[in-house]
C-alpha cells in the first residue's frame, strides 16, 4: 500500500507522535525489513521527513509538502518493483 493524505485534519499528526505538519506518505511493505530500502529511496527523492519506519511491520510514514511526498512514495515504489522485483503498487490519494 502507498497512499497520501494531502490535507490532513484534526489531530492526526499529534495522534501519530509526528511534530511537523504538511501532507502525510504512507506505506506498509511485505516483507517488512523492505521498508528500510523504501524509507532510503523516498529521502533521497523529496525534501521529506521520516515520522514513523518500522523494520518489523514494514510500516513506513512520511511527511512534507504534497509533491515533495508524492515524489517521495513513487521513488519508494519504483525503488522496490525496479531493483527489488516487487509487484507495483498504486499511489493512491485521499
Amino acid at each position: 500500500m502507498a497512499h497520501i493524505i494531502p490535507n490532513p485534519q484534526g489531530d492526526i499528526h499529534e495522534r501519530l507522535g509526528i511534530v511537523t505538519a504538511g501532507a502525510i506518505g504512507i506505506m506498509t511493505i511485505t516483507p517488512s525489513e523492505a521498508a528500510i530500502i523504501a524509507a532510503d529511496a523516498a529521502s533521497k527523492a523529496g525534501d521529506i521527513e521520516l515520522g514513523f519506519l518500522d523494520r518489523f511491520t514494514g510500516s513506513l510514514v512520511i511527511t512534507g509538502d504534497v509533491s515533495s511526498v508524492e515524489a517521495a512514495l513513487r521513488a519508494a515504489v519504483n525503488t522496490l518493483v525496479n531493483i527489488l522485483g516487487f509487484s507495483a503498487a498504486e499511489v493512491t490519494r485521499s
